[in-house]
């Protein structure tokens, strides 16, 4: 399996104008569908087009439920398989499920290209950062 294309389709970024700082930040990436695609030039390949929507959600601390903001991207990767990796995942996603083989290696891929963007949006509309930002400390004499 190889990714062969990314598109986003939706990008929302929203804050609570209720918001606090001390929220509990919660990051799901969802697999909505999955589709045959038809790709001329790749002859002996399945293309397989692979739905997802990632989301990054802030929760009040004592309300857990009580979302206060969210930066949420939809779109999909394009995935090129031999046959038979194709069937298997036609089979899995008929359980609405993917095979840990194509699961996690897609789960990375679109961690590496969403968490990003959410960055960037979360310091546009003033939310936390999902992820720590390096940082620097100065250095103790030992």
């Amino acid at each position: 399996m190889q990714v062969i294309g990314f598109n986003i389709s939706k990008v929302l970024a929203e804050k609570s104008p209720s918001f606090k700082p001390a929220s509990v930040i919660n990051t799901d990436i969802e697999f909505i569908n999955i589709e045959k695609e038809k790709i001329e030039v790749l002859k002996n390949i399945e293309p397989i087009k692979v739905f997802f929507k990632y989301t990054v959600s802030y929760f009040d601390s004592k309300e857990e439920k009580k979302k206060e903001g969210e930066v949420i991207f939809e779109g999909n990767v394009i995935l090129s398989a031999e046959d038979q990796e194709a069937k298997d995942i036609e089979k899995a996603w008929k359980k609405k499920e993917l095979p840990d083989s194509t699961k996690i290696p897609l789960f990375n891929f679109i961690l590496k290209k969403c968490s990003p963007k959410a960055l960037h949006l979360e310091d546009e509309i003033d939310l936390p950062s999902h992820i720590p930002y390096p940082r620097l400390r100065p250095q103790t004499k030992e």
